[in-house]
């Protein structure tokens, strides 16, 4: 059989930050800890927007989300541009996808074969109120988020649940009977995504007082941005997270969300196992985005910070070589052609124009220089936001607004923007010139925020928008909203 199958595995919001393969010394993840220690780390993964509908386009399609036009979680994926399910199901492959989507629906041509209890944006539409940027509003559901923070239980782990059993079940029958080709099964579950609610037994493994509080969180230590000052005011977490104990309850929670989602993945690896179809498999796991966890403030994502943008990016199979780590900057437009190629199919000459390079090529040395791009055109953004990282260096662009310049080789946890000191100039400009050679920063956050015009006034203009109210997260099936006015 030429190629192997591939295993696709996609969290919601983990911070590669807090995973043990990535030094985190607190945390119990002994299941992706040694799917690191079988496969191969990649030390430096970004998303390429850091909310999830624009995420997850960009992973589906493998194109930027200014190549793609899904901006913000009211404008979903469509189907259009192709995916690597479309890909594939071109080539003869079977490709399934087991969980959270967040696409406009299931109607669409979204590139599976099957969809098995997916989840996806709210009635066809996601957050409208995400569409408002000028100004962005309020956001009261954060208040939601922060009071429900501890041990219990929630839809998003009884849907993680489901999701494990039904990629379980999928794994045995492919098992059973394999197709002719190579087969894709993407699995994706919710957790850690908020609400921060652990399952009781995952939450007891972490103790709230033994927890460290997070990093930069005296008002001397926020950014002084003005972008990043609005989303602060915006997302308002100061107001709901006001004691180092709520604080410290919410970490465990978070912890313990992602224990038990290290549990589910163990179960699925097992199954895979079990199966007899680990050796031809590979196995990718990564994330759509990161969370901030307090540190400076913010919770949630939205903002350019490692814990925001960074995601973990493991892979493990045949040719892998176990125990490597990869320090060479990769993305999630990455996966596309990681993928196609995995199942054993050439690159097209559509799929060479698209901006990612096959992981299982990065793995093997050089792109050292090469540039990933994240951008943010969403929930509290008064302009566009651009993530460049280029060997050590992360250079932010705010369309309109001055940079930000971190050196993360000095500096990972990122106390010190060295576009406010002397010097950097050269750096500074280097970091711009990478941006405008995969597009034009202005023409693009006007393209944005055109898109999102028109979709406002398709929904009858700001005041309409308003009245539909937000919520903290898309309910999982069957689930009715948390609706905030």
């Amino acid at each position: 059989m030429n190629g192997h199958n591939v295993l696709f595995i996609m969290s919601d919001e983990h911070s590669r930050r807090v995973l043990g393969a990535y030094g985190n010394a607190i945390v119990r993840t002994p299941q992706l800890d040694r799917l690191a220690a079988e496969g191969t780390l990649f030390e430096n993964a970004y998303c390429n927007c850091p909310i999830c509908v624009p995420s997850r386009a960009s992973f589906a399609t493998g194109r930027y989300v200014h190549q793609v036009g899904c901006w913000d979680n009211a404008i979903p994926y469509t189907g259009t541009p192709p995916s690597f399910g479309h890909r594939l199901h071109d080539t003869g492959h079977r490709c399934d996808s087991v969980g959270k989507l967040h696409y406009r629906g299931s109607d669409d041509p979204n590139g599976f074969d099957n969809e098995i209890l997916p989840l996806h944006v709210l009635n066809g539409q996601g957050d409208v109120q995400g569409l408002l940027r000028s100004p962005p509003p309020m956001r009261p559901s954060t208040k939601q988020l922060a009071r429900s923070a501890g041990p219990g239980e929630s839809s998003y782990l009884a849907y993680d649940r489901s999701i494990r059993d039904a990629a379980i079940d999928w794994l045995r029958r492919v098992a059973d009977a394999p197709p002719d080709k190579p087969w894709c099964l993407f699995v994706s579950f919710v957790c850690p995504h908020f609400p921060l609610v652990a399952p009781p037994e995952f939450f007891a493994m972490y103790p709230p007082d033994s927890l460290p509080l997070p990093r930069l969180t005296a008002p001397r230590d926020f950014p002084d941005h003005p972008v990043l000052r609005k989303l602060r005011e915006v997302q308002n977490y100061q107001d709901h997270f006001r004691d180092a104990a709520h604080v410290r309850t919410a970490l465990a929670a978070y912890y313990g969300m992602v224990s038990f989602l290290d549990d589910n993945i163990g179960q699925v690896l097992a199954a895979l196992r079990g199966g007899g179809r680990e050796s031809d498999t590979l196995v990718i796991y990564t994330s759509d985005h990161g969370d901030n966890l307090g540190t400076r403030g913010f919770w949630g994502k939205s903002n350019m910070y490692e814990e925001s943008a960074g995601v973990p990016l493991i892979m493990r199979g045949p040719g892998v070589v176990a125990g490597r780590r990869v320090a060479t900057p990769v993305s999630l437009v990455d996966a596309y052609p990681t993928i196609v190629e995995a199942v054993g199919e050439s690159l097209s000459p559509e799929d060479r124009a698209l901006p990612g390079t096959s992981l299982l090529r990065l793995a093997e040395g050089g792109g050292e220089d090469r540039t990933v791009l994240s951008e943010y055109h969403a929930v509290g953004s008064l302009t566009g936001m651009f993530l460049v990282r280029f060997g050590r260096w992360k250079y932010v662009h705010y369309e309109g607004y001055r940079p930000q310049l971190f050196d993360l080789e000095a500096d990972p946890g990122e106390t010190r923007d060295l576009a406010l000191e002397p010097g950097h100039a050269a750096t500074l400009a280097e970091g711009e010139r990478r941006l405008r050679a995969i597009c034009d920063p202005a023409a693009v956050n006007a393209r944005a925020f055109a898109d999102q015009a028109a979709r406002i006034a398709a929904l009858g203009g700001p005041e309409a928008v308003l009245r539909t109210g937000t919520y903290p997260y898309t309910p999982a099936p069957g689930e009715t909203p948390l609706m905030s006015a």
